[in-house]
């Protein structure tokens, strides 16, 4: 079970990671809005190095198992949750309904993305 467990997981753990970073670099810095555009920047840029490094890994082994799209879908997926959690702990900020409701429906269409393909008539 792990030896086809590991190969399906690992590219999801590797975005949940870049995922993490990535909202760091792009959202962290509004906490420090009295630094210098230029640091900010910077950092951001750092950050982002190392969110590469875990992104392209997970694309790469990725798509041996899933396509271009489920990759991209999943990573929205990844993306919308990780960034609820920061903004609710990090920034302070509320999840309101109505982000609720369009996060569903971005969840929705990536879910559509794993279903068979329907057979051309």
């Amino acid at each position: 079970m792990t030896g086809t467990l590991l190969p399906r997981l690992l590219p999801i753990l590797l975005l949940i990671g870049s995922n993490v970073l990535m909202t760091f670099a792009w959202y962290g810095h509004l906490k420090f809005k009295d630094k210098p555009l230029l640091a900010i920047i910077l950092v951001s840029w750092g950050i982002a190095f190392f969110e590469y490094c875990l992104a392209v890994p997970a694309n790469r082994w990725g798509s041996s198992l899933y396509s271009a799209a489920q990759l991209k879908g999943m990573q929205e997926v990844i993306t919308l949750c990780v960034f609820a959690i920061f903004s609710v702990l990090y920034l302070g900020q509320r999840i309101t309904p109505n982000h609720l409701i369009g996060f569903a429906l971005i969840a929705a269409g990536a879910f559509f993305l794993f279903r068979a393909p329907v057979a051309a008539a």
